[in-house]
This record gives structure tokens, sequence and C-alpha cells, in this order.
């Protein structure tokens, strides 16, 4: 019955998305959806509740199943701040650390770390991918693959590559541990110490400690919750400061999950042409994840030589792999350099598994559900936010990815409200930590890739109920 349940609810959230049943419309009753569909009332009933759970529906008693308002209807989204940005040195990440260190805590809730549940991943496959290739590689498995990395592995990524318009050979990748690795390398070889290195603002607090770490000065740039840094306000930083880099993530960007619009990606290329001597990093390592019918685009497809892509398979197939790479072709040596006398390599039997899953197609089939799952999820998130949080909470609105990012009341300390809930045995991300500067302090990123479950719908409601005492008490 799981699959015909599953399948009957997937139809109905479908149905629900081209409006075929529309916000406060009755779904048809059960016996005649177990009539129409061929099969029991108890599947059907089955998929109701699934629908249910999931923010789609709501029961009322002696009426029936009726269609939720979406989220979007509801709750405005977090505000564009327009700003003047200067370059600052990172401060305050102190935080993050014990934000990673709670990622492994069972005993937690983890709507904190943007990291997929397992449940989201290909876990059988991959223990079977390790296995054969255990098998039949033997000694090879064991052996240092020294940069740029596996061959077979190098040539799959390529690949996908060139079906994203990129002009890509297998000699233009290089493998790393993981987009953090990519995103470190590529800077450790473009910028020096003092350097300015524009950035999103919120952006990814990885990235921020990269930068500390190189002695480099953030620059933030404006970036809107739902197309991404701004264009105008880079244009003017480029313009007024001497950046070395910038670093973009045009889709799904963390934590806003932010989807550059086509008109922005172009005026954003004209950019990258007006200014050869900057380094345009790419972080894609969410573009996989996209909630639609088609991938959207790389900015690396234009072939220009200051524009270098960082990506993983760490979100979207297995964070433990530590698969990433980076397409540069202009600093491949040094890349290949700091890459070696940074960790030698990256463990050779992650990158034979990884590239065995590649090549049978076993990652794009895993694909296709993680995204259903991940749009599910998200819808539930959103809408679970609108359910239980005050009324005048603001939310993005995502179409890929898996982060959700929330304006509360400016009241509201997002540190404190993260220190309550973990006290409580709920992990969050407060909005400071994605600012060089401590910016964005009533705002909380929340991840939807979490295993929905009675807990966690417990643990989102008394976030709220958390948010709701905190205003009472202002």
């Amino acid at each position: 019955m799981s699959h015909l349940y599953s399948d009957l609810a997937n139809k109905f959230v479908q149905s629900i998305d081209r409006g075929v049943y529309k916000a406060g419309e009755r779904l048809p009753g059960i016996r005649i959806t177990s009539n129409n569909a061929g099969v029991s009332t108890a599947t059907v009933v089955a998929a109701y509740r699934r629908l249910e759970q999931e923010g789609y529906i709501e029961a009322k008693p002696k009426s029936g199943f009726f269609v939720r308002p979406k989220m979007q209807t509801l709750l405005a989204e977090p505000r564009f701040k327009p700003t003047r940005p200067r370059p600052k040195p990172v401060s305050g990440q102190e935080r993050v650390l014990r934000l990673i260190q709670n990622i492994g805590q069972a005993n937690l809730i983890q709507f904190g770390a943007n990291v997929p549940d397992a449940s989201y991943l290909p876990t059988h496959a991959i223990s079977k991918a390790v296995s054969k290739v255990s098998r039949k590689y033997k000694t090879a498995a064991t052996n240092y693959e020294v940069p740029p990395g596996l061959p077979l592995l190098r040539q799959q990524i390529a690949r996908r590559m060139v079906d994203l318009g990129s002009i890509c050979r297998p000699d233009d990748v290089l493998i790393t541990n993981g987009c953090q690795e990519a995103l470190y390398l590529t800077l450790k070889s473009t910028t020096k110490a003092g350097d300015v290195v524009a950035v999103e603002s919120p952006t990814y607090y990885g990235l921020l400690q990269i930068i500390d770490s190189l002695g480099l000065k953030a620059l933030e740039i404006p970036t809107h919750p739902r197309e991404g840094i701004s264009i105008s306000a880079l244009r003017q930083a480029l313009e007024q400061w001497p950046i070395r880099a910038c670093i973009v993530a045009p889709n799904f960007s963390n934590p806003t999950s932010a989807l550059m619009p086509e008109a922005n990606r172009s005026q954003l290329l004209g950019l990258i042409s007006e200014f050869p001597a900057v380094s345009f990093i790419e972080d894609d390592v969410y573009g996989d994840l996209y909630f639609g019918s088609q991938r959207p685009g790389i900015l690396q497809s234009l072939d220009s030589p200051n524009v270098f892509y960082c990506s993983s398979f760490s979100k979207s197939l297995s964070p433990g792999l530590r698969i990433g790479w980076v397409v540069a072709p202009k600093i491949q040596d040094r890349l290949e350099y700091e890459k070696f006398v940074t960790n030698c390599a990256t463990p050779t039997l992650n990158q034979l598994a990884t590239a065995e899953l590649l090549a049978k197609g076993r990652y794009d089939n895993h694909l296709k559900g993680m995204r259903i799952a991940l749009c599910q999820a998200m819808s539930k998130l959103a809408n679970r936010v609108h359910q239980h949080f005050p009324h005048n909470t603001k939310v993005t609105r995502p179409s890929g990815g898996m982060a959700l990012w929330v304006e509360l009341d400016k009241s509201i300390s997002a540190t404190d409200l993260a220190d309550i809930a973990l006290a409580k045995g709920i992990s969050l991300a407060p909005g400071p930590i994605f600012s060089s500067t401590g910016q964005f302090k009533h705002y909380i990123r929340l991840t939807c890739a979490v295993a929905w479950n009675e807990p966690v719908e417990e643990a989102i409601k008394l976030l709220g109920t958390l948010v709701k005492k905190r205003l009472q008490t202002k």
C-alpha cells in the first residue's frame, strides 16, 4: 500500500500546485477518490493523512478535507535593505563552531545545520557502490589519487558541466574535499592577505570563516531574499573598492535560497566582462536541488577566464563522501599545488564510489525523488512557521535548496532565541553568523531537510511558542 498511497498523494500535490484544486476547495470524498483511482479506501485515507501532515490540506470535522492556503499568500517576504558597504575583517564567528559540533547530536532536532537527513539520501546505493569498487579496484582503491583527482570521476563531472553549457574538459576539473575546500583553494589561489572579497549579504558562514583564515577583508553586498545579490550595489562596489574576488551563488544561495532571475544573470555576466581582473567565484552547491522542471544555468557556461566554478555532492548525494570540485583552467596549476600541500588528496575510495553512481545513472535517479521530497518538506516547514509563529513573521519563498530564511520581529534576538532553543533540544542558525559584521540580529535560518515526524512537529511548534513568549516580555 505504501507505493499506492504515496503515488496518490503526489498526484494531488501536483494538482494543488497547478491550481486544479485551489485554496479552500474541498477534495473529492474518500469513496469517490477510491473509485476514481481504483484503490482501496484505506489507501485514500493514508494519502489524505500524508497531505494533511505535509500542510497541503486540512481536515474539517464532518465536512471532509480542504486545500490549505499556501504559505506565500499568508506571510510576507523578508525585507531587502540596501546599504553602503565597506570592507571589514570578519568578526563574531565563534558561535559557528558550536553549531557545527551540534550536527552529530542525535538528541537534537536539527533545524540549524543545512545538512540533509539520511532519509533524503541514497544510503543503500552508496553502500553498494563502495562495496563494488572496493572489490573491483582492490589495491588502487587504497592508494593516493593525487591532484587533480580520479580521471573516471573528473570525466563524469566534465560531462555534467558540458550539459550545463560549460566548455569543460576532464583536465579542467580538480577534485576537492567538498565545496568548502573548493572555495578555500580558489580564494587562496587568487588573493593575498589584506585583499578585499565581495560577498553576498547574508552569506554562508563557512565562506566567512575562509575569508577570516586567509586574512582577507569581506565587503558585504546587499542581497535580495528572492533575486540574489544586488547587481547595482555590486557595480558600485567594484567601481569604488579594490575588489580582488567576488563570490556569488546564483542558484539557491545559502541562507536565503534565492534564485537569480535571468535578467539579473545577464547583467552580472556584463559586470564579469567589464572587470576581467576580478576573480568571480561561483558557488553552485545547491544547483541540482531545484523544485521546478528545469535545472537553472550557471555563470561558468560563458567560459570566461575569470569565472571559477565550485560545487560538490555534499548536499545532494552524501555529506560524508566529501566530494567537491573546481573548474578553473586559468589557475589549474596553482590549485593543484595548493590542494596537495593542504591535504595531499581526496580519498580514492570515495571518488571511485561517486564515479560509479554517476556513471550508472543512480545519482540522477536519486535526484528526482530528493527534489520532490525537499519541495514537500519546504512547503511543510513554511506552513508550520505560518501556523505557529507570530503573524508578523516574514519568510522566503524558495524554489530550490533546503534553507528557509525567517525574519522575526525586530525586538527578538536571534542569538538569544538560539540559546534558549538549544537548551530545549532544538538547533537553529541565528542570523548574525551569516554576516561578517553581525547583521541580521532578528533573523534565523531553518532547514527543511529533516526527517519529519512527531518530535519535529512538536519542535517547530515549540519554536513558535518561544518566539511569542519573547514578544510578550518585550
